[in-house]
């Protein structure tokens, strides 16, 4: 063996050969598949991963280098990692020394010893479990959270909004105390479990059904809101941690993170659970790494990335909210998260569970198929009684600040019964845009073919596109005029007008303006979580699994934004949302109401909603996709191409085009994008579509071939989506 094959993070689809140096050829034991390496490349020096040792090589030996270093003594992935990182390559089209490069933490990129085998924990003394009064809250706070708890890491404590001055000065106070704990080998047989209540007759067969399953199996477990689906997991999961196995737990967004942290804390209080998420530093990142990979760690709650982590006895995946668009990655390697951990289960042979209220009709596509087994919760568990939908046509309606006034006059009564109600609008800022009363100029970006959004707050117009951010004009910049008023409604804007309208209630506005200092969501959400009567105003960031028990109404503004749009996935989306939504609501015991304001309340699709739900829309949109032959009943890429010119653009794309013909391959385009222009750059699609999953693949294998010479390709920033989830 005179030569190893390595992959290197450079944009090419393609691995290189080098020579071993004298002093290690014929030294097996010290490098290993799976281990890095330091190598020459150009004029740099790069990390690269051994894929395989060689006797012999195709490069000519006059031009071949020898590397320069050996990093690891031990492989550092193991071989079905590697094959998880090939497949992963393979199917995203995407080159794999890119992709095994985004799958390491940054420490092992860069090179760095991969030994970070212990964790800081914090936990209560004798004297800090009495829960004395203390005058700092956010102490209090912590105090009461390990009462809860148990023991904590510094990284959970941290996601959930405690910063290093709360804790270092209960050290100090000698109210808790600070350890090193190290990678021991997890190895309880019988994890401690906490108060767990009785499953009704469906919870019961879900987990009957999942428990005896063996080998690798998909479930789909589709549940109303409030159905106990996370109820269905922990008791799932108590069989894995009995056979000393490991779980990952999947979920859309870090702003989950901390609930679902504290429900299986509860559970299970002695088990060794760690985070993985984009809020780690990379110290934190590499000690989960680790830990996933000695099984020093039972459970792992991660956002989408976790799906690379290199665990040793992996025995179940969990999916939660598996339709969130959150999973798929949207730049780079874009892959998506809840597919591979398909993959994945099949490579462990192991069972997968993938829940939501609402499923993305790729997977009720499967299950319907019976490629996944279908498990249905359709009681809520705090609850006999389903939401009470109403659609309120806004044709004639008088409205303030976008709010009718048979809403308002429905919130008084909810907040009279000292509830909460949630006034949700998936759009933040004061107002989308300006407009001048004078002459109709908007306020648009003068990068992006969209308007810059109004945030009163700040004073300041913002694209939510490119990021362009100028001051309020005070005077109109084509005719001069001082009539220069907002244009449409924002959060902010509800915000501003429910305060007016309710002096007396306390309001709370959740959306990314809102929540950008650390700790502020779990602030927000702790007040929510107090009771009493309040309003809730926010964006999707209410919409994504969080329990709010007092509230009673939800009221949705602006619904027919999402019934008309050139996404043919537009009316799924906005139905996943509104149902998702409204779930918030009845979740206390007794049913809760749901408002809708919409100038069209005889559309189908919100008919369909609200007299049937999202289970029969689903099913009938999915029969509407076989129609019209699209996802998930076909298969789909997308090039994305951007520049400064469009004949550029519009050239890289028809080029494309003739190039390769395939029987049963569709071809879209060149066409626009919805977003024509973004940050000054035009933006056109090619849709590629085919029924036959190789046959794409195939297509799309010798189109990558053919980019990697094309003169064309590198005028022009393109991009291949493999599996779309949005046209934009």
């Amino acid at each position: 063996m005179s030569f190893v094959e390595v992959a290197i993070k450079v944009p090419l689809h393609r691995t290189f050969d080098y020579r071993l140096p004298e002093q290690l050829d014929g030294l097996n034991s010290q490098l290993h598949v799976g281990s890095r390496v330091l190598v020459p490349f150009g004029n740099q020096r790069k990390v690269a991963v051994v894929l395989a040792l060689k006797d012999t090589t195709e490069v000519p030996l006059n031009k071949i280098k020898s590397i320069f270093e050996v990093i690891d003594d031990a492989p550092i992935l193991t071989t079905s990692h590697l094959d998880l990182l090939r497949f992963t390559a393979r199917y995203y089209c995407y080159p794999l020394g890119e992709t095994i490069h985004l799958a390491l933490p940054s420490a092992l990129r860069q090179g760095h010893c991969p030994d970070k085998t212990s964790i800081s924990m914090v936990a209560l003394t004798e004297k800090g479990a009495k829960l004395p009064s203390l005058k700092a809250k956010s102490q209090l706070n912590l105090l009461k959270q390990l009462a809860q708890s148990g023991k904590s890491s510094l990284t959970e404590l941290k996601a959930l909004g405690f910063n290093k001055k709360t804790i270092d000065s209960l050290i100090s106070k000698e109210l808790i105390n600070q350890s090193i704990e190290h990678d021991n080998l997890w190895q309880q047989q019988a994890p401690t479990v906490g108060t767990k209540p009785t499953l009704n007759k469906e919870q019961a067969v879900a987990c009957t059904a999942i428990n005896q399953s063996t080998g690798f199996n998909s479930f789909l477990l589709e549940g109303v809101t409030g159905s106990g689906k996370t109820e269905v997991y922990l008791q799932c999961l108590e069989e894995v941690l009995k056979r000393a196995e490991q779980a990952l737990v999947l979920v859309p967004e870090i702003g989950l993170t901390p609930q679902t942290v504290n429900r299986f804390r509860r559970r299970f209080p002695d088990t060794p659970i760690m985070l993985w998420h984009s809020a780690l530093t990379d110290n934190e990142r590499l000690q989960t790494w680790r830990f996933c990979e000695k099984a020093s760690c039972a459970i792992v709650i991660g956002t989408r990335s976790s799906i690379f982590l290199p665990f040793l006895k992996l025995g179940m995946i969990i999916a939660d909210e598996e339709h969130d668009s959150s999973f798929k990655q949207q730049d780079t390697l874009r892959y998506h998260a809840r597919d591979l951990a398909a993959y994945r289960a099949f490579q462990h042979k192991i069972p997968l569970i993938l829940g939501s209220a609402t499923p993305a009709l790729e997977t009720l596509h499967k299950a319907i198929n019976n490629k996944y087994q279908l498990l249905s919760l359709t009681q809520r568990a705090q609850t006999s009684t389903d939401n009470k939908f109403q659609l309120l046509d806004m044709k004639g309606q008088p409205d303030q600040a976008g709010i009718a006034h048979a809403s308002l006059a429905t919130i008084r009564q909810h907040l009279k019964r000292n509830k909460q109600v949630m006034v949700f609008l998936n759009r933040r800022g004061f107002s989308p845009t300006l407009i001048c009363h004078e002459c109709g100029w908007l306020s648009e970006c003068t990068r992006c073919s969209t308007s810059a959004t109004f945030h009163k707050a700040i004073g300041q117009m913002i694209c939510h596109h490119c990021g362009e951010q100028h001051p309020v004009p005070h005077q109109c910049p084509d005719c001069g005029s001082t009539q220069i008023f907002p244009n449409g409604k924002g959060t902010e804007q509800i915000e501003e007008f429910l305060t007016g309208e309710f002096p007396d209630t306390p309001i709370s506005r959740i959306d990314r303006d809102s929540t950008r200092r650390k700790g502020s969501l779990e602030k927000a959400l702790d007040e929510i979580n107090l009771g009493g009567s309040r309003i809730l105003v926010g964006t999707q960031m209410l919409a994504k699994g969080h329990h709010f028990p007092d509230v009673s109404l939800v009221l949705i503004l602006d619904v027919d934004s999402g019934l008309y749009s050139c996404d043919f996935r537009a009316t799924e989306h906005l139905a996943q949302l509104v149902t998702q939504v409204a779930g918030r609501a009845g979740r206390s015991g007794e049913p809760g109401q749901v408002l809708l304001q919409t100038h069209f309340p005889e559309h189908p699709l919100l008919q369909d909603l609200v007299n049937n739900g999202y289970q029969d829309f689903a099913r009938f949109a999915i029969q509407e996709r076989e129609d019209a032959l699209l996802p998930p009943i076909t298969n789909m890429a997308i090039v994305r191409a951007e520049g400064h010119s469009i004949k550029q653009v519009v050239d890289f794309l028809t080029d494309l085009v003739p190039v390769h013909g395939l029987t049963g391959i569709q071809l879209l385009g060149p066409i626009p994008a919805p977003l024509e222009r973004v940050a000054g750059k035009y933006r056109f699609q090619l849709h590629i579509q085919a029924h036959d999953r190789p046959l794409l693949h195939q297509y799309l294998a010798q189109m990558v071939d053919y980019l990697s010479t094309s003169k064309l390709a590198q005028k022009v920033r393109w991009s291949l989506d493999v599996d779309p989830i949005d046209m934009i």
